[in-house]
């Protein structure tokens, strides 16, 4: 709680520096109807699960905190798409662009025709694999799989089954999410058998598979989740085999997830699943459009940790990545593997604070 009060402090005075920076410039509106002299262009990568749809609500607001004109397209997790929508904000002559690369190989060529024309970009939530971007904001996804992995070994007592609801290993979050899990598995609780299922971020894979395993192997007690995106095809998997039952139950099959919806934290008071890992959509969006408007500025930065509790990391040579607080999420605020969690009622979520 004490992170979320400091974090709104720091983030307020940083808004109200940029409206005094702003003054001498004059206002513009959020709208786009500004004078474009800060007009950014935002895509979102998808509008189909809680998360991005989460994304999507906050940063029109806080566009509008920063006196920023904004512009908005939906690539719906298409690489070309999103090209196609890059070029339509170059020919609105947007002055920044903030986008979130599903397919962080494909994206390359697109950011070398934005870095020619001298426009920064921001990559939200992930990191393209090769080329160059102002700044990367995101959290730490490898922490993702070692919280999860500690949540599991632990309450399966270091011994047992579970699956792993991969992403898309395209995609620099599938891919840290399960070499870290993995890796995690294999040093801290080697007698327990993983079973990872790639599902390209599909919940209708991912619970055909799920289901499969589950068949295959009656007695596997695990399931992590690496987003929400698998959460009600797994509670449905659940409930047909009679699993679907709370933790006081010898048949509970304990469930963590990735993201922090508020589906999940009601899930979680509820017993219908047991953690999460809050990756912060708010703080996405903020940040996203602070970097973009120190871009603009002119701004610089370094490695180092930051005014807002974060730390920014040197991934490479030209690539910076301010790394966000992402807490585990329980339903009794313990410490599991060493890894301290938030209850899923504690008001520092945003999962608890949407309007």
């Amino acid at each position: 709680m004490k992170l979320r009060a400091t974090r709104y402090v720091s983030f307020g005075a940083l808004a109200a520096l940029a409206v005094t920076a702003l003054t001498a410039c004059g206002s513009s509106s959020a709208s786009g109807q500004g004078g474009g002299s800060r007009v950014i262009g935002v895509d979102y990568p998808r509008s189909d699960t809680d998360f991005w749809n989460s994304y999507i609500k906050y940063t029109p607001q806080f566009a509008k905190e920063l006196e920023l004109d904004l512009k908005t397209t939906n690539s719906q997790n298409d690489v070309a798409k999103l090209t196609a929508d890059v070029q339509t904000f170059i020919s609105q002559g947007v002055k920044g662009v903030a986008m979130a690369p599903q397919d962080t190989a494909a994206i390359a060529p697109t950011l070398a025709q934005l870095a020619a024309k001298k426009i920064p970009v921001v990559s939200v939530d992930t990191r393209p694999d090769t080329g160059d971007v102002y700044m990367v904001v995101r959290a730490d996804n490898r922490a993702y799989g070692e919280k999860a992995c500690q949540y599991l070994g632990t309450k399966l007592g270091g011994k047992g089954k579970v699956v792993m609801l991969q992403g898309d290993l395209a995609s620099v979050n599938g891919r840290d999410r399960t070499e870290a899990f993995n890796a995690c598995m294999k040093k801290n609780y080697p007698a327990i058998k993983v079973f990872g299922e790639a599902t390209n971020w599909d919940g209708a894979v991912a619970a055909q598979k799920l289901q499969t395993d589950l068949t295959a192997h009656p007695d596997i007690k695990g399931v992590y989740m690496q987003s929400s995106f698998a959460l009600s095809g797994t509670l449905q998997v659940l409930k047909q085999k009679n699993l679907l039952v709370g933790p006081e139950d010898k048949k509970h099959v304990f469930v963590v997830s990735n993201d922090g919806i508020p589906e999940e934290l009601k899930d979680i008071a509820a017993g219908r699943i047991d953690a999460t890992v809050s990756q912060p959509a708010d703080l996405y969006a903020k940040y996203a459009l602070y970097y973009l408007k120190a871009a603009i500025d002119g701004r610089t930065f370094k490695p180092g940790r930051t005014d807002h509790h974060s730390t920014i990391i040197k991934v490479r040579d030209g690539l910076l990545e301010d790394q966000l607080s992402a807490p585990l999420v329980t339903a009794d605020g313990g410490t599991y593997g060493g890894v301290p969690s938030l209850k899923s009622d504690d008001e520092s979520l945003w999962g608890n604070n949407l309007g």
